[in-house]
C-alpha cells in the first residue's frame, strides 16, 4: 500500500505511515471536545474566595488600629 501524504511503500496492516506519521485510516474515535465545564461554579467559588480574603483584611485592619 501507498501512503496517500507522501507516497511511501508501506504495509498493508500499517496503521500510520512511517515517513512521514499520516493515518492510513479514519480514527474509530474522536477525543472529546474541550469545554468551559461548570463555570458558573467556578465564578462563584472565585468570588466567594475573594470576598472572604476582603473580609478578612477588613477585619484584621480594623483590629490593628
Amino acid at each position: 500500500m501507498q501512503c496517500k501524504n507522501c507516497g511511501a511503500e508501506i504495509a498493508d496492516k500499517a496503521l500510520i505511515c512511517y515517513r512521514c506519521g499520516t493515518a492510513t485510516t479514519e480514527a474509530k474515535y474522536q477525543p472529546a471536545p474541550i469545554g468551559r465545564r461548570n463555570s458558573s461554579r467556578t465564578l462563584m467559588v472565585t468570588v466567594v474566595i475573594i470576598a472572604l480574603i476582603l473580609l478578612l483584611a477588613l477585619y484584621f485592619g480594623v483590629g490593628m488600629r
